[in-house]
């Protein structure tokens, strides 16, 4: 390899109290709670819109509430709120979320179903940062972070407007990928344990005739109903049982990597269809990942064509919908102060440094929370170890793979994230 030595270069500056790297699904929450409680906060989002997974990789938002209906006897209890739910609520004003409505199949894996419509979501979360006072740099990369020992005194981020450095107290990074951390020089490892994926919404299809595949088929998991294009009692969330399906249909959505789950809010629209690809290194790799870029889309054409061909009323469906790049579960595992354990989440522990309640586990049912309780996340855990002043936020940190099937989800990176 050859190399080329940079230049020196004086770059403006500016100074902050709060950088959060970052606007996914925990990075626009972070900035809220920053932001509303008076410091200079600024935002720094690589794409042109905020909320990252929640609103390109997901099936609905999983979970504001511990699992009771698979446990008789247990309370229903909201364990997340907060800001995370005022998003519900400012979504719900604008028709954009289907609200928690209860699981009627399936509920032994979520008790609610909180379907979002992602294109609302994204300027909601946008409007909600702007009322709130704090910078938001969109289209803008965080290219190097500006270290003083253990201590971190800047970043350094790159937009059409040029380079810059951006000075502030705290950081917070958010990016998915632990890219901050990683450049302060925490410890990380790549675990490459996770599927990558891109999901897609669906036009042209008839939700109802979906529902008849899945269930003429004695297939169908998971149902839920709740408000769809302004109706009430309507299905919301499907999941089927891909063993029972044809055996034509089964194999080629195997190939493909294709779940069987989706959500909507809209007539006519599956709001998510997911393929997924393992990829054989990690998605940090620039090369292998534009691999997959290519090969997910191809599958995206391939899971349309099983949509056209196998479920009645979706002849004509079509792809309304895609991620402007691959989705990860995983990328950096930042090493922090405390390392959440499988034996943690299961049993329930809280700690005396929660900042967080939890009670939903994406294995649900083979693994659940005891009880249908509830487990903490304590501010530990949120802490790179040997940098004083940097918070890790969202699927960066809980090395355990069946542990970090809780950790990551949207709600609990919300949560994280306040």
């Amino acid at each position: 390899m050859t190399y080329h030595l940079e230049p020196q270069r004086r770059l403006p500056a500016r100074d902050f109290d709060v950088v959060v790297a970052g606007g996914g699904t925990a990075g626009v929450v972070a900035a809220l709670g920053a932001a509303r409680q008076g410091a200079r906060t600024v935002l720094i989002e690589a794409k042109g819109y905020l909320v990252g997974i929640a609103v390109e990789g997901g099936t609905g938002l999983h979970s504001f509430y511990n699992l009771w209906k698979a446990f008789p006897g247990v309370q229903k209890r909201q364990v997340v709120c907060g800001i995370p739910q005022e998003i519900i609520d400012r979504l719900g004003e604008a028709d954009g979320t289907t609200g928690h409505v209860e699981m009627i199949r399936g509920y032994d894996y979520d008790s609610v179903c909180t379907a979002i419509d992602t294109e609302i979501y994204k300027r909601v979360a946008h409007e909600m940062l702007v009322e709130a006072g704090a910078t938001v740099c969109v289209n803008t990369l965080l290219v190097g972070a500006i270290a003083d020992g253990a201590s971190l005194r800047g970043v350094i981020a790159e937009s059409r407007s040029g380079r810059e450095a951006i000075h502030a107290r705290a950081f917070v990074d958010c990016t998915g990928y632990g890219d901050l951390a990683a450049s302060a020089g925490a410890q990380y490892t790549e675990p490459n344990d996770y599927a990558v994926a891109n999901s897609i919404g669906v036009g042209g299809v008839s939700v109802e005739g979906y529902y008849q595949f899945l269930e003429s088929n004695g297939a169908l998991t998971e149902l839920a109903r709740g408000p769809r294009s302004g109706q009430p009692d309507r299905i919301v969330r499907l999941r089927g049982d891909l063993n029972k399906l044809p055996s034509s249909f089964r194999e080629a959505a195997r190939a493909i990597g294709m779940a069987t789950t989706t959500t909507t809010v809209h007539d006519d629209y599956l709001m998510f269809i997911k393929l997924n690809y393992k990829m054989p290194v990690s998605p940090t790799n620039r090369d292998a990942a534009a691999e997959a870029e290519l090969e997910l889309r191809r599958r995206q054409a391939k899971a349309i064509e099983l949509f056209r061909r196998y479920v009645p009323g979706c002849e004509h469906a079509f792809i309304a919908r895609s991620s402007p790049s691959l989705c990860i579960r995983r990328g950096r595992l930042i090493a922090c102060d405390y390392d959440i354990s499988l034996d943690d989440v299961l049993q329930g522990r809280h700690f005396h440094d929660d900042v967080l309640a939890y009670g939903f586990h994406d294995s649900a049912p083979r693994l659940q929370i005891k009880d249908g309780g509830t487990y903490g996340i304590p501010y530990r855990a949120l802490r790179p170890t040997g940098i004083d002043n940097l918070l890790v936020a969202g699927m960066m940190i809980t090395a355990d793979h069946d542990a970090h099937m809780s950790t990551r989800n949207t709600v609990c990176c919300m949560g994280q994230g306040q």
